[in-house]
Protein backbone atom coordinates (compact mmCIF):
# COMPACT_ATOMS: atom_id res chain seq x y z
CA UNK A 1 0.00 0.00 0.00
CA UNK A 2 1.21 3.39 -0.59
CA UNK A 3 2.19 5.61 2.33
CA UNK A 4 -0.55 7.97 2.27
CA UNK A 5 -3.27 5.46 1.73
CA UNK A 6 -3.06 4.46 5.22
CA UNK A 7 -5.37 5.73 7.24
CA UNK A 8 -3.76 7.07 10.59
CA UNK A 9 -5.94 9.37 13.25
CA UNK A 10 -4.46 11.28 16.15
CA UNK A 11 -6.82 12.24 18.98
CA UNK A 12 -5.51 15.80 20.35
CA UNK A 13 -4.20 18.63 19.11
CA UNK A 14 -1.96 19.50 21.23
CA UNK A 15 1.78 19.70 21.27
CA UNK A 16 1.99 15.86 21.43
CA UNK A 17 -0.60 15.86 18.55
CA UNK A 18 1.24 18.21 16.58
CA UNK A 19 4.53 16.65 16.87
CA UNK A 20 3.30 13.31 16.02
CA UNK A 21 1.57 14.68 12.46
CA UNK A 22 5.31 16.84 12.35
CA UNK A 23 7.03 13.19 12.16
CA UNK A 24 4.30 11.36 10.24
CA UNK A 25 4.71 13.72 7.60
CA UNK A 26 8.09 13.65 7.34
CA UNK A 27 8.61 9.99 6.88
CA UNK A 28 6.24 10.69 3.90
CA UNK A 29 2.66 9.41 5.64
CA UNK A 30 -0.66 11.32 6.59
CA UNK A 31 -2.54 11.74 9.41
CA UNK A 32 -5.96 12.81 10.32
CA UNK A 33 -6.17 14.73 13.66
CA UNK A 34 -9.39 14.80 15.30
CA UNK A 35 -9.79 17.56 18.31
CA UNK A 36 -12.68 18.68 20.87
CA UNK A 37 -11.70 22.34 20.81
CA UNK A 38 -12.17 24.66 17.60
CA UNK A 39 -8.52 24.96 17.37
CA UNK A 40 -5.10 23.35 18.11
CA UNK A 41 -3.12 23.82 21.25
CA UNK A 42 -5.18 21.26 23.89
CA UNK A 43 -3.55 22.80 27.59
CA UNK A 44 -1.37 25.14 25.49
CA UNK A 45 -4.19 28.54 24.44
CA UNK A 46 -4.88 32.07 24.19
CA UNK A 47 -7.42 34.04 24.08
CA UNK A 48 -8.45 37.63 24.07
CA UNK A 49 -10.85 39.22 26.80
CA UNK A 50 -11.94 42.89 26.76
CA UNK A 51 -8.86 43.67 25.27
CA UNK A 52 -6.16 41.60 27.15
CA UNK A 53 -4.35 38.69 25.67
CA UNK A 54 -5.12 35.60 28.49
CA UNK A 55 -3.01 32.81 27.82
CA UNK A 56 -5.25 29.52 29.70
CA UNK A 57 -2.64 29.71 32.98
CA UNK A 58 0.39 31.36 33.67
CA UNK A 59 2.57 29.48 31.19
CA UNK A 60 5.97 30.18 29.67
CA UNK A 61 8.59 28.34 27.34
CA UNK A 62 12.23 27.67 28.44
CA UNK A 63 14.03 28.93 25.41
CA UNK A 64 16.25 25.96 26.32
CA UNK A 65 13.84 22.93 25.59
CA UNK A 66 16.23 20.90 22.86
CA UNK A 67 12.71 20.52 21.02
CA UNK A 68 11.59 23.30 21.23
CA UNK A 69 14.75 24.63 19.37
CA UNK A 70 14.58 22.07 17.10
CA UNK A 71 10.77 22.53 16.16
CA UNK A 72 10.48 26.56 16.65
CA UNK A 73 11.35 29.09 15.09
CA UNK A 74 12.29 31.62 17.94
CA UNK A 75 12.36 34.31 15.62
CA UNK A 76 8.83 34.36 14.02
CA UNK A 77 7.26 34.06 17.18
CA UNK A 78 8.57 36.86 18.48
CA UNK A 79 9.67 35.91 21.81
CA UNK A 80 9.62 38.21 24.58
CA UNK A 81 11.88 37.76 27.69
CA UNK A 82 11.52 37.36 31.27
CA UNK A 83 14.03 39.04 33.62
CA UNK A 84 16.04 35.82 35.34
CA UNK A 85 14.82 36.58 39.17
CA UNK A 86 12.11 37.02 41.34
CA UNK A 87 10.41 39.72 43.34
CA UNK A 88 10.06 38.47 46.93
CA UNK A 89 6.67 39.95 48.76
CA UNK A 90 7.20 38.85 52.71
CA UNK A 91 5.85 40.48 55.76
CA UNK A 92 4.79 43.50 54.45
CA UNK A 93 7.86 44.35 51.94
CA UNK A 94 9.67 42.87 49.43
CA UNK A 95 13.28 42.35 47.53
CA UNK A 96 14.50 41.01 44.50
CA UNK A 97 16.81 37.94 44.06
CA UNK A 98 18.10 37.13 40.71
CA UNK A 99 21.11 35.69 38.45
CA UNK A 100 23.41 38.91 38.39
CA UNK A 101 25.69 36.80 35.50
CA UNK A 102 22.71 37.28 32.90
CA UNK A 103 21.56 40.17 33.77
CA UNK A 104 24.03 42.14 35.94
CA UNK A 105 21.45 44.62 36.96
CA UNK A 106 20.17 42.38 39.31
CA UNK A 107 23.40 42.24 41.19
CA UNK A 108 23.15 44.81 43.97
CA UNK A 109 19.77 43.62 44.23
CA UNK A 110 20.66 40.18 45.07
CA UNK A 111 23.73 40.80 47.10
CA UNK A 112 22.07 43.03 49.91
CA UNK A 113 18.88 40.30 49.59
CA UNK A 114 18.30 38.76 52.80
CA UNK A 115 16.33 35.99 51.19
CA UNK A 116 19.53 33.92 50.78
CA UNK A 117 22.44 34.01 52.96
CA UNK A 118 25.81 33.82 52.22
CA UNK A 119 26.16 30.69 51.96
CA UNK A 120 23.06 30.09 50.36
CA UNK A 121 24.75 32.63 47.44
CA UNK A 122 27.48 30.38 47.17
CA UNK A 123 25.86 27.21 47.22
CA UNK A 124 23.92 28.37 44.05
CA UNK A 125 26.91 28.88 42.04
CA UNK A 126 28.06 24.99 43.30
CA UNK A 127 24.29 23.99 41.89
CA UNK A 128 25.16 25.81 38.95
CA UNK A 129 28.36 24.23 37.87
CA UNK A 130 27.32 21.25 39.15
CA UNK A 131 24.32 21.09 36.69
CA UNK A 132 26.11 22.31 33.72
CA UNK A 133 28.28 19.41 33.49
CA UNK A 134 25.09 16.81 33.36
CA UNK A 135 23.55 15.75 30.69
CA UNK A 136 19.35 15.51 30.47
CA UNK A 137 19.64 11.78 30.19
CA UNK A 138 22.27 11.65 33.01
CA UNK A 139 19.70 14.01 35.14
CA UNK A 140 16.75 11.71 34.52
CA UNK A 141 18.89 8.77 35.51
CA UNK A 142 19.76 9.47 39.11
CA UNK A 143 17.59 8.18 41.97
CA UNK A 144 15.03 10.41 43.00
CA UNK A 145 13.37 11.74 45.65
CA UNK A 146 11.54 15.00 46.84
CA UNK A 147 12.89 18.18 45.37
CA UNK A 148 12.61 19.59 49.67
CA UNK A 149 14.96 16.74 50.64
CA UNK A 150 17.32 17.56 47.25
CA UNK A 151 17.56 21.40 48.60
CA UNK A 152 17.83 20.64 52.30
CA UNK A 153 20.46 17.86 51.28
CA UNK A 154 22.34 19.94 49.02
CA UNK A 155 22.81 22.30 52.39
CA UNK A 156 20.35 25.56 51.62
CA UNK A 157 18.96 27.08 54.15
CA UNK A 158 15.15 26.77 55.25
CA UNK A 159 15.17 30.60 54.74
CA UNK A 160 15.77 30.48 50.98
CA UNK A 161 14.08 27.21 50.53
CA UNK A 162 10.57 28.42 52.64
CA UNK A 163 11.09 32.38 50.74
CA UNK A 164 12.29 31.62 47.47
CA UNK A 165 12.90 27.73 46.06
CA UNK A 166 9.06 26.95 47.35
CA UNK A 167 6.95 29.81 45.93
CA UNK A 168 9.12 29.88 42.62
CA UNK A 169 9.31 25.92 41.66
CA UNK A 170 5.73 25.76 43.66
CA UNK A 171 4.20 27.64 40.52
CA UNK A 172 6.22 25.67 37.86
CA UNK A 173 5.19 22.44 39.87
CA UNK A 174 1.77 23.47 40.67
CA UNK A 175 2.17 21.91 44.04
CA UNK A 176 2.63 24.03 47.37
CA UNK A 177 5.49 21.53 49.07
CA UNK A 178 7.98 20.26 46.88
CA UNK A 179 7.11 16.57 46.76
CA UNK A 180 7.77 16.83 42.81
CA UNK A 181 10.92 14.64 41.85
CA UNK A 182 14.43 15.97 42.11
CA UNK A 183 14.86 15.09 38.48
CA UNK A 184 12.67 17.70 37.81
CA UNK A 185 13.97 20.10 39.70
CA UNK A 186 17.22 19.40 38.57
CA UNK A 187 16.25 19.42 34.76
CA UNK A 188 14.25 22.69 35.22
CA UNK A 189 16.59 24.31 37.13
CA UNK A 190 19.50 23.25 34.09
CA UNK A 191 16.91 24.77 31.81
CA UNK A 192 16.18 27.63 33.36
CA UNK A 193 20.41 28.15 33.39
CA UNK A 194 21.30 27.57 29.58
CA UNK A 195 18.26 29.77 28.13
CA UNK A 196 15.24 32.50 29.68
CA UNK A 197 12.09 32.29 30.16
CA UNK A 198 10.42 33.67 27.13
CA UNK A 199 6.73 34.15 25.99
CA UNK A 200 5.59 34.62 22.23
CA UNK A 201 4.63 38.26 21.89
CA UNK A 202 0.75 36.61 20.21
CA UNK A 203 0.63 34.72 23.83
CA UNK A 204 1.40 31.05 24.31
CA UNK A 205 -1.12 29.62 21.55
CA UNK A 206 1.29 31.15 18.80
CA UNK A 207 3.49 27.45 19.55
CA UNK A 208 1.15 25.20 18.75
CA UNK A 209 -0.01 27.28 16.21
CA UNK A 210 3.37 28.06 14.36
CA UNK A 211 3.59 23.85 14.76
CA UNK A 212 0.16 23.78 12.62
CA UNK A 213 1.39 25.91 9.82
CA UNK A 214 4.31 23.29 9.20
CA UNK A 215 1.94 20.47 8.43
CA UNK A 216 1.08 20.48 4.54
CA UNK A 217 -0.71 17.19 4.26
CA UNK A 218 -2.24 16.62 7.80
CA UNK A 219 -6.60 17.19 7.51
CA UNK A 220 -7.65 18.99 11.07
CA UNK A 221 -11.31 17.53 11.99
CA UNK A 222 -12.33 20.00 14.71
CA UNK A 223 -15.77 20.47 17.36
CA UNK A 224 -15.40 16.51 17.30
CA UNK A 225 -14.85 14.06 20.30
CA UNK A 226 -14.15 10.57 20.16
CA UNK A 227 -16.36 7.71 22.20
CA UNK A 228 -14.50 4.65 21.75
CA UNK A 229 -11.35 3.48 19.95
CA UNK A 230 -10.90 -0.25 18.75
CA UNK A 231 -7.91 -1.48 17.02
CA UNK A 232 -9.39 -1.17 13.65
CA UNK A 233 -12.31 1.83 14.55
CA UNK A 234 -12.82 5.01 16.22
CA UNK A 235 -16.43 5.91 17.35
CA UNK A 236 -17.26 9.58 17.39
CA UNK A 237 -19.76 11.11 20.10
CA UNK A 238 -22.53 11.21 17.13
CA UNK A 239 -22.37 7.56 16.57
CA UNK A 240 -20.88 7.96 13.04
CA UNK A 241 -17.74 5.50 12.95
CA UNK A 242 -14.18 5.82 11.17
CA UNK A 243 -11.97 2.86 10.10
CA UNK A 244 -8.55 3.49 11.16
CA UNK A 245 -5.31 1.63 10.38
CA UNK A 246 -3.09 3.12 12.96
CA UNK A 247 -4.61 5.79 16.49
CA UNK A 248 -2.11 7.78 17.98
CA UNK A 249 -4.04 8.91 21.29
CA UNK A 250 -2.35 12.29 22.02
CA UNK A 251 -5.07 13.00 25.07
CA UNK A 252 -6.18 11.34 28.09
CA UNK A 253 -6.98 7.85 26.85
CA UNK A 254 -8.79 5.77 30.00
CA UNK A 255 -11.95 7.09 28.81
CA UNK A 256 -11.30 6.19 25.23
CA UNK A 257 -10.09 2.61 25.04
CA UNK A 258 -12.52 -0.51 26.37
CA UNK A 259 -10.84 -2.20 29.06
CA UNK A 260 -7.98 0.18 29.49
CA UNK A 261 -6.75 -1.06 33.30
CA UNK A 262 -3.97 1.16 35.01
CA UNK A 263 -3.42 3.75 32.53
CA UNK A 264 -5.33 6.24 34.84
CA UNK A 265 -3.45 9.28 34.69
CA UNK A 266 -2.98 11.59 38.14
CA UNK A 267 -3.11 15.40 37.13
CA UNK A 268 -2.05 18.02 39.53
CA UNK A 269 -4.74 21.46 38.91
CA UNK A 270 -4.18 25.00 39.48
CA UNK A 271 -6.24 27.97 39.51
CA UNK A 272 -5.03 31.09 37.12
CA UNK A 273 -7.07 34.55 37.87
CA UNK A 274 -7.00 37.92 35.45
CA UNK A 275 -7.55 41.35 36.83
CA UNK A 276 -7.10 44.47 35.28
CA UNK A 277 -5.46 46.88 37.63
CA UNK A 278 -4.64 50.71 37.08
CA UNK A 279 -1.14 50.84 38.70
CA UNK A 280 1.44 47.86 38.66
CA UNK A 281 4.15 47.83 41.37
CA UNK A 282 6.69 45.56 39.13
CA UNK A 283 7.58 47.76 36.33
CA UNK A 284 9.50 44.87 35.00
CA UNK A 285 9.05 41.96 33.31
CA UNK A 286 9.84 39.68 36.45
CA UNK A 287 8.10 37.28 38.33
CA UNK A 288 6.63 38.16 41.98
CA UNK A 289 6.59 35.84 44.60
CA UNK A 290 4.00 35.64 47.62
CA UNK A 291 6.54 33.64 50.28
CA UNK A 292 3.78 34.27 53.26
CA UNK A 293 2.56 31.04 54.79
CA UNK A 294 -1.17 32.93 55.35
CA UNK A 295 -1.26 33.87 51.89
CA UNK A 296 -3.66 31.48 49.38
CA UNK A 297 -2.10 32.93 46.09
CA UNK A 298 1.83 31.46 44.79
CA UNK A 299 3.09 33.95 42.66
CA UNK A 300 1.92 37.13 39.95
CA UNK A 301 2.57 38.52 36.65
CA UNK A 302 2.43 41.80 35.34
CA UNK A 303 2.49 40.34 31.48
CA UNK A 304 2.03 43.93 29.90
CA UNK A 305 5.99 44.18 30.99
CA UNK A 306 6.37 42.50 28.71
CA UNK A 307 5.20 43.68 24.90
CA UNK A 308 2.21 41.86 24.05
CA UNK A 309 0.10 41.76 20.59
CA UNK A 310 -3.02 42.82 22.14
CA UNK A 311 -2.91 45.35 25.22
CA UNK A 312 -6.41 46.43 27.37
CA UNK A 313 -6.75 49.88 28.41
CA UNK A 314 -4.43 49.34 31.50
CA UNK A 315 -2.36 47.06 33.03
CA UNK A 316 -2.76 42.78 33.38
CA UNK A 317 -2.06 41.12 36.31
CA UNK A 318 -2.11 37.16 36.40
CA UNK A 319 -2.54 35.22 39.87
CA UNK A 320 -1.93 31.35 40.50
CA UNK A 321 -2.66 29.30 43.33
CA UNK A 322 -1.63 25.91 43.79
CA UNK A 323 -2.45 25.57 47.61
CA UNK A 324 -5.40 22.97 47.54
CA UNK A 325 -8.84 24.77 48.49
CA UNK A 326 -12.43 24.48 48.31
CA UNK A 327 -13.48 27.89 47.95
CA UNK A 328 -16.11 28.79 45.19
CA UNK A 329 -15.47 30.44 42.34
CA UNK A 330 -17.02 33.96 44.28
CA UNK A 331 -14.91 33.12 47.57
CA UNK A 332 -12.03 32.70 45.34
CA UNK A 333 -11.95 35.92 43.42
CA UNK A 334 -12.65 37.38 46.79
CA UNK A 335 -10.06 35.59 48.43
CA UNK A 336 -7.36 36.50 45.60
CA UNK A 337 -8.44 40.35 46.11
CA UNK A 338 -7.76 40.65 49.83
CA UNK A 339 -4.22 38.67 49.33
CA UNK A 340 -3.12 41.02 46.40
CA UNK A 341 -3.41 43.88 48.87
CA UNK A 342 -2.46 42.41 52.21
CA UNK A 343 0.42 40.72 50.91
CA UNK A 344 1.39 43.01 47.77
CA UNK A 345 0.01 46.34 47.99
CA UNK A 346 -2.19 45.87 45.01
CA UNK A 347 -5.72 47.26 45.30
CA UNK A 348 -8.74 47.75 43.41
CA UNK A 349 -8.34 44.98 41.07
CA UNK A 350 -10.78 44.49 38.66
CA UNK A 351 -11.93 40.79 37.84
CA UNK A 352 -11.68 39.56 34.42
CA UNK A 353 -11.39 35.65 34.06
CA UNK A 354 -10.69 32.73 36.45
CA UNK A 355 -9.62 29.81 34.67
CA UNK A 356 -9.60 26.46 37.19
CA UNK A 357 -7.49 24.27 35.36
CA UNK A 358 -8.08 20.49 36.66
CA UNK A 359 -5.77 18.87 34.75
CA UNK A 360 -2.88 21.33 34.53
CA UNK A 361 0.10 18.93 34.74
CA UNK A 362 0.77 14.99 34.80
CA UNK A 363 1.41 14.13 38.29
CA UNK A 364 4.42 11.75 37.70
CA UNK A 365 6.80 9.33 39.44
CA UNK A 366 9.63 7.79 38.03
CA UNK A 367 10.44 10.63 35.55
CA UNK A 368 12.01 10.02 32.44
CA UNK A 369 13.72 12.34 29.73
CA UNK A 370 12.76 10.03 26.58
CA UNK A 371 11.52 6.57 25.54
CA UNK A 372 11.86 4.32 22.78
CA UNK A 373 9.21 4.40 20.07
CA UNK A 374 7.95 1.05 21.05
CA UNK A 375 7.10 1.78 24.49
CA UNK A 376 4.22 3.95 23.19
CA UNK A 377 2.65 0.96 21.70
CA UNK A 378 -0.16 -0.05 24.19
CA UNK A 379 -1.93 -1.91 21.26
CA UNK A 380 -0.57 -3.33 17.88
CA UNK A 381 -2.34 -0.23 15.83
CA UNK A 382 -2.70 1.75 19.00
CA UNK A 383 -0.15 4.49 19.90
CA UNK A 384 -0.33 6.81 23.63
CA UNK A 385 1.66 10.36 23.17
CA UNK A 386 1.64 13.04 25.94
CA UNK A 387 4.24 14.56 28.48
CA UNK A 388 2.16 12.00 31.27
CA UNK A 389 4.26 9.51 29.41
CA UNK A 390 7.51 11.34 30.06
CA UNK A 391 7.82 14.25 32.47
CA UNK A 392 5.54 17.51 32.50
CA UNK A 393 7.51 20.12 30.46
CA UNK A 394 6.65 21.16 26.50
CA UNK A 395 9.72 19.45 25.84
CA UNK A 396 8.16 15.86 26.76
CA UNK A 397 5.54 16.32 24.81
CA UNK A 398 7.22 17.00 21.58
CA UNK A 399 9.48 14.02 22.19
CA UNK A 400 6.44 11.41 23.02
CA UNK A 401 4.24 12.58 19.75
CA UNK A 402 7.86 12.00 17.59
CA UNK A 403 8.46 8.66 19.32
CA UNK A 404 4.41 7.49 19.05
CA UNK A 405 5.04 8.20 15.42
CA UNK A 406 7.75 6.79 14.85
CA UNK A 407 6.49 3.63 16.41
CA UNK A 408 3.44 3.36 14.04
CA UNK A 409 6.36 3.92 11.05
CA UNK A 410 8.16 0.96 12.73
CA UNK A 411 5.66 -0.81 12.62
CA UNK A 412 4.26 -0.06 9.22
CA UNK A 413 7.98 -0.41 7.99
CA UNK A 414 8.47 -3.84 9.61
CA UNK A 415 5.73 -5.49 8.49
CA UNK A 416 2.84 -5.47 10.16
CA UNK A 417 0.20 -6.24 8.15
CA UNK A 418 -2.76 -4.02 8.36
CA UNK A 419 -6.72 -4.76 6.62
CA UNK A 420 -7.02 -2.81 3.83
CA UNK A 421 -9.88 -0.32 4.25
CA UNK A 422 -11.93 1.76 1.76
CA UNK A 423 -13.69 3.91 3.81
CA UNK A 424 -13.37 7.67 3.37
CA UNK A 425 -12.62 9.90 6.19
CA UNK A 426 -15.04 12.15 7.23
Amino acid sequence: MNKKNYKIHIIGAGISGLAAAIELERHGYQSVIIDTNNEVGGRVTTEIINGYQLDRGFQVLLEAYPKAKQHLNYNALKLQYFLPGAVIFKNGNHQTIGDALRKPALLWDTLISSVATFGDKLKILKLNRHLKKRSLEEIFKKPEQTTLRYLQEFGFSSKIIEEFFKPFFSGIFLEPNLNTSSRMFEYVYKMFGEGMAVLPKDGIAAIPKQLKSKLKTTEFVFNTKVREITDTSLELENGEVLNTHFTIVATTASALIPNLNNQEVQWKRCDTLYFEVEKRNLNKPIIGLVADKEALINNIFFHDSLEMTHKGPHHLLSVTVVKPHQLSTEALIETVISDLNTFCKIQNPIFLKHYPIEEALPNLKDLRYDCEPSETQLKPTIFLAGDYMLNGSLNAAMISGERAAQGVIQSLEDGLVVEELTSEYL
